[in-house]
């Protein structure tokens, strides 16, 4: 195995890897009850629950009437603020509180980020010229999507994180998911340019060797021809 195949196979890793860690991120709340992007320990005196997992397409109340948990149905787009503001009384704006209701809708790029990244790892698999280069461009733009729904992740449950710690009754935290995104971010970045850097360097020897046999058969007909 060559160096130069070696190292396609680190950023073909790095993307399988990325696919892995965005796959989790989709399941969190409510798919997985205590997988969450963002978590928040309910005060006390709260009758109501005693822990809220907010993910990807919902959040689930824990600890409901002690033991048990409620989740809503996955789909795409919740009001986080509205939530946190009957929980707990935590105070809104209502810019604030449309902002993170209204950037919910964009984590729909989760699954988006998670079947590129999938899409990049199988052209990855078939080591030729032509599918590395798509492969990079492909993971490319898996990261391009899954900065972007970082960003309107971080945007969001920093809102609610900030209001609801203000309030003083409960206290938020970021979850696993928030970091697993940012490290899925990150491999893919450098899987889509270490892709794309053996790509040119493969392409380069490829065409050194045609131009190095070229050359060869060029100087054996000379040979001939002389000895004739």
């Amino acid at each position: 195995m060559g160096f130069g195949r070696f190292v396609h196979h680190i950023g073909t890793f790095l993307l399988f890897v990325s696919f892995v860690l965005l796959i989790v991120v989709d399941i969190t709340a409510p798919v997985v009850n205590n997988l969450s992007m963002m978590k928040v320990d309910l005060g006390r005196n709260s009758a109501s629950a005693d822990q809220v997992t907010f993910g990807t397409f919902g959040y689930c109340l824990r600890g409901v009437g002690g033991d048990s948990d409620e989740c809503t149905h996955a789909k795409i787009g919740y009001d986080p603020a509205g939530l946190m503001e009957r929980l707990d009384g935590s105070d809104f704006s209502d810019a604030s509180g449309d902002t993170a209701k209204g950037l919910t809708r964009v984590m729909v790029l989760h699954p988006v980020a998670t079947g590129l990244c999938f899409i990049a790892f199988l052209l990855c698999i078939f080591t030729g010229i032509v599918g590395a280069f798509l492969a990079s461009m492909v993971s490319l733009l898996a990261f391009v999507v899954t900065l972007v729904a970082m960003i309107c992740d971080f945007v969001t449950f920093s809102i609610i994180k900030h209001d609801v710690n203000k309030n003083g009754v409960s206290t938020a935290k970021w979850g696993p998911g928030i970091w697993l995104i940012l490290v899925s971010a990150i491999f893919t970045l450098f899987g889509a340019g270490i892709v794309f850097v053996t790509c040119c360097c493969a392409r380069k020897k490829d065409r050194t060797e045609r131009q190095k046999e070229h050359w060869n058969e060029t100087t054996a007909t000379r040979n001939r021809r002389r000895f004739w």
